[in-house]
């Protein structure tokens, strides 16, 4: 699927002809949505005290994470069976509306819905983006595709919460949501010629499917409100959500995925891997640098900037350096230094300057952003020739599932030291977290992907 028609009529630049509408288009939209997902952790205060929610604060972050593995799976079955313009035409539809309920939401419990279906459509732009860069793309300037969408994801942690409380502080925090579906609109234009099949729609047997994506849907909703430990008996409820997700997880993923099986999986299982370790850190660098340091919220801020800023570079160089160019090396390196940037944050808990743990998460930003984009792009060429909605769908939904359980347990063991000792459970936590990357380095060394 994707060879014969990357490469007809395909450009040898991402900024030339057709190429330069399609690449502006997907960062575009790699851009709203997660300036969404940035700019919500700064209006949600606001949102519930204006709705009078505060009880489904916590639901407000979980359902658009738990509804968007609903939207990997859909999504990944369409754009291989039709191509990617159906499936991302009908993404956009359904993060916009999910955008408009949230910003004319009555009620708090209006508002989680109009985030559950914009956590649906966002699964489903992401897959089919990946779709479309497999499909649009030849296979030597995916990289750089997916080099551009790493920034539109960095750039909202630079400038997201500034420009969201901006609009809330001018015109309300409603306009955060309801200026953004235009955008979307525009970004459509862009990238809508993406290539599409006769005979639009979904497969049959996706219905199993969908139905087990509810049900792991179900646990990560479970998993994420259970780890906060609001619950009552949250450890039965967790230790449910939990096997709820292992149970649904593998028939949603490559099989393998979790025991380290060669080829597509364990790419799938590395990036997985990465993403844990790097969100469960990142979850806990303000709490280290403000209770451990003494820094206020904004420079711990800027210090997740710098991360954000050697994430970029870091990719850019990964695309363009010659001695990076075996990408299995790239992966395993970028993990390994990751691993180390995580470590040293750790480690400074014990004293020193305080660049030493700026430092190490300008490290642990840098080794991240040699892995990750590399990760798409071995995934698109490891899946079957008409597959690459599937195997784009199970990266992004693994992604989900990992995080999510990883960042529960996490809550749940960081609440037992909140009140006596939390800069010794979040530095624990970051430890842990050190550990899950020297974990990761088990299926990179097992991708076994050449070019």
């Amino acid at each position: 699927m994707s060879t014969v028609r990357a490469t007809r009529g395909s450009e040898r630049s991402l900024w030339r002809g057709a190429n330069l509408r399609r690449t502006s288009g997907i960062f575009f939209l790699g851009f709203l949505i997660a300036f969404e997902y940035m700019a919500v952790a700064t209006v949600m205060p606001d949102v519930a005290d204006d709705l009078d929610g505060i009880r489904l604060y916590a639901v407000g972050f979980a359902a658009p994470l738990a509804v968007s593995v609903i939207g990997y799976v859909l999504a990944g079955a369409w754009a291989d069976r039709s191509g990617p313009r159906p499936a991302l035409a009908a993404g956009i539809a359904v993060f916009s509306t999910g955008l408009v309920l949230c910003g004319l939401a009555p009620t708090m419990l209006v508002f989680v819905l109009g985030r559950g279906v914009q956590g649906l459509g966002s699964g489903i732009v992401g897959v089919a983006i990946y779709v479309v860069v497999a499909t649009a793309y030849p296979d030597d300037l995916r990289p750089r595709v997916f080099t551009v969408l790493t920034a539109a994801w960095i750039l909202p942690a630079l400038v997201g919460p500034v420009m969201a409380a901006g609009v809330a502080d001018t015109v309300g925090w409603r306009w955060v949501f309801l200026g953004v579906p235009v955008i979307a609109v525009l970004s459509w234009l862009m990238v809508g010629d993406a290539p599409s099949q006769p005979g639009d729609g979904v497969p049959s047997g996706t219905g199993v499917r969908l139905a087990w994506a509810g049900v792991a849907a179900v646990g990560v909703l479970l998993v994420s409100l259970a780890g906060q430990r609001d619950l009552p008996a949250w450890p039965a409820f967790l230790a449910a959500a939990l096997a709820v997700v292992l149970v649904a997880g593998p028939r949603l993923l490559p099989p393998g995925t979790w025991t380290g099986r060669r080829g597509l999986a364990s790419i799938v299982a590395t990036r997985g891997l990465i993403a844990a370790a790097f969100a469960g850190a990142e979850a806990y660098v303000p709490l280290l640098l403000t209770l451990d340091r003494g820094l206020s919220l904004t420079a711990a801020g800027w210090v997740l900037t710098v991360g954000a800023v050697t994430w970029s570079g870091a990719a850019w160089a990964a695309v363009n350096l010659r001695f990076l160019a075996d990408e299995t090396f790239r992966v395993v390196l970028g993990a390994a230094v990751m691993t180390v940037g995580i470590a040293i944050l750790a480690a400074s808990v014990a004293g020193g300057p305080i660049a030493v743990p700026v430092v190490g998460w300008a490290i642990a930003g840098a080794g991240i952003g040699t892995a990750f984009s590399t990760i798409s792009v071995l995934t698109l060429r490891a899946a079957e020739p008409g597959g690459e909605g599937r195997a784009s769908s199970a990266l992004q939904l693994n992604d989900s599932l990992v995080q999510a359980a990883a960042l529960a347990l996490g809550s749940a063991l960081f609440a037992g030291f909140a009140h006596d000792a939390p800069v010794g459970g979040a530095t624990l936590l970051i430890s842990l977290a050190a550990v899950v990357g020297v974990v990761s380095l088990v299926p990179a060394t097992r991708m076994g992907v050449r070019a």
